[in-house]
């Protein structure tokens, strides 16, 4: 990593952190009813989507009514998306006249992007027409980022209030953040990533004369190149934002006309982590104290960091086997040094781990550089931060819910320590919260190490591997990680576009979204029916530097007795066979 990438790296979390607060403050007012700024403009749109939709803006809901809401919008949007891939032959706006997606494809496609999952097992420049762009992929990255922070919102609601059987109203979440927040972000970016030349236009591919014709594998002359077009700043504007991460080509950011300047690689990787960072504040904000808020963002940081640290180390120094040959790996003003394998020049190393690191950490799944190519080691970060639960930053909303549930975990272990019925926030945290908080933390893990083990157990899974040995394991863990942490990114040796895959991913997309939400809103519930209890000299503070320790600890110990078994098969043996061969 030359100086200049250190520089970068040090810009990016500068930016971010200081748009934490203001971003943070203004989602909070927005999901207070508060004047915000944009109410004066967007207030009456939200007033005529009401009387449209028949929504009583001030109807509160019960969990459980909340939930039911929440899984009949979801399923809906994934008929929905189902149907165009089913019919997008027929349908409008299709300039390259593709034809109907495969029903397997398109059922994997249609639960991926409703779960904020975006796991793509195709290219979407030479598979989905613009309408299904648009209208199918686009919506969903709105609707599905608004629904995990609209969950976000309700658990607040349920730490903050007391002796109440509602959380708020589900349609009324979801709108604000779709209208407030989601829209006005995605419509600036969009414009600015536009300037910086990502494509927007409903045309079809361009043809360009190639200035060094060459010949097909059969021999032909080839003398044009196929340039494909479409709306696609629109849809990378809310990829990054809502952290959903499916790119519009199927190189996804690594794309030039995706991604094509340094710019607008710098403000999509600040996207990934803003609403992700700034919720941190907005919870603070909400439950009446920022010191929780900076507690939890301090708690991501200390984990994030470090393993960011760790990417940058094994990618810098390279492939040993490489070192062996005479090649010189080392960083200087001519070339970016490194392990170069996979990874634009344009970005070299440090952006690209940077970028790796955001995208798992964040639930977003984009990609600047092809996972499959880091060294074990580097290819092992983002791999972990999956499984880590997408915690660490995670998902617009469902990170920090996620978070807050081995908030909740670390305060009852805390209170058996020291013998007193554990709390947090004022609410006293028992049994039926930590049944449920039970099946938030270890749904994951149970779809990610069974759909691994199944995959590695038959032909169909095995199939699918573009490398033997514990490089072809750890694809294969890769991916499960990756659709049961609703990711979406893959290391690229896998060929996951077969029914097996599709349907084996689409099931674990599915489980691992709304098996989690569920419980979650049943917390919720619960901690709003109970009543505050008065701080005492007893109680364990949550916001202090000691919680961070030990809410940080007790996220990497999780991951690491769940996973290191299976790493150890994979990232790691590899690694370990990669300098011995080098000694």
């Amino acid at each position: 990593m030359n100086t200049y990438a250190g520089i970068e790296i040090v810009v990016y979390f500068a930016v971010l952190l200081a748009m934490v607060k203001p971003l943070g403050w203004y989602m909070a007012r927005v999901y207070r009813g508060r004047p915000c700024g944009l109410d004066a403009v967007l207030a009456p749109v939200e007033r005529l989507l009401y009387r449209l939709s028949g929504v009583n803006p001030d109807g509160e809901m019960s969990w459980q009514k909340y939930a039911v809401a929440m899984l009949i919008f979801n399923l809906l949007g994934i008929v929905a998306v189902y149907g165009l891939q089913r019919l997008q032959g027929s349908l409008p706006l299709n300039p390259q006249e593709l034809g109907t997606v495969a029903p397997d494809l398109a059922f994997n496609t249609a639960v991926s992007f409703a779960s904020n999952t975006n796991w793509q097992a195709y290219s979407g420049e030479s598979t989905l027409s613009h309408l299904t762009q648009m209208l199918g992929l686009t919506v969903q990255n709105f609707l599905s980022a608004a629904t995990g922070m609209a969950v976000l919102v309700a658990l607040i609601r349920g730490l903050s209030r007391t002796s109440t059987e509602t959380i708020g109203n589900f349609w009324v979440d979801m709108t604000r953040s779709t209208l407030y927040i989601l829209m006005p972000l995605s419509l600036v970016m969009a414009i600015v990533l536009a300037s910086q030349g990502v494509v927007q236009s409903f045309g079809p591919a361009a043809e360009a004369t190639l200035l060094d014709p060459t010949t097909d594998a059969d021999g032909q002359a080839v003398l044009t190149q196929r340039i494909p077009m479409g709306p696609a700043a629109s849809q990378v504007a809310i990829k990054q934002l809502g952290t959903n991460g499916g790119g519009f080509f199927g190189v996804n950011s690594a794309h030039p006309l995706e991604n094509p300047t340094p710019l607008s690689n710098f403000l999509q990787l600040l996207a990934i982590l803003l609403i992700p960072a700034a919720l941190c504040y907005t919870f603070g904000e909400m439950v009446g104290d920022v010191r929780q808020g900076w507690a939890l963002l301090a708690t991501m940081l200390i984990i994030f960091v470090p393993l960011v640290g760790l990417g940058l180390w094994a990618e810098s120094a390279g492939n040993p086997r490489l070192a062996d040959l005479g090649i010189d790996a080392t960083a200087t003003l001519q070339q970016s040094g490194g392990n170069m394998e996979g990874k634009e020049v344009r970005f070299g190393v440090g952006t690209s781990v940077l970028w790796a690191a955001a995208t798992t950490a964040a639930s977003n799944g984009s990609v600047n550089s092809m996972h499959d190519s880091f060294t074990p080691l580097g290819g092992l970060v983002p791999m972990w931060l999956m499984q880590l639960g997408e915690v660490i930053f995670g998902g617009v909303g469902s990170g920090l819910y996620g978070l807050l549930i081995f908030a909740l975990v670390a305060v009852f272990i805390a209170g058996l320590m020291v013998g007193r019925t554990p709390e947090y926030l004022g609410k006293k945290i028992e049994a039926y919260e930590m049944k449920m908080a039970a099946l938030v933390i270890l749904i994951p893990p149970i779809v990610v190490l069974a759909g691994t083990a199944l995959a590695v157990s038959v032909d169909a899974g095995r199939a699918a591997i573009a490398n033997p040995g514990p490089h072809g394991f750890s694809e294969i863990l890769y991916a499960l990680s990756s659709a049961g942490n609703n990711n979406g990114s893959a290391f690229g040796g896998l060929g996951a576009n077969s029914i097996f895959y599709n349907s084996l991913l689409g099931v674990a997309m599915f489980v691992s979204r709304y098996w989690l939400i569920i419980p979650v809103l049943a917390i919720a519930g619960s901690l709003a029916r109970k009543r505050q209890t008065p701080v005492s000299a007893g109680t364990l503070p949550t916001h202090t530097p000691l919680f961070v320790v030990l809410l940080a600890g007790i996220v990497v110990l999780v991951g690491a007795l769940t996973f290191l078994p299976a790493l150890a098969l994979g990232p790691i043996v590899e690694h370990l066979q990669l300098t011995s061969m080098n000694s």
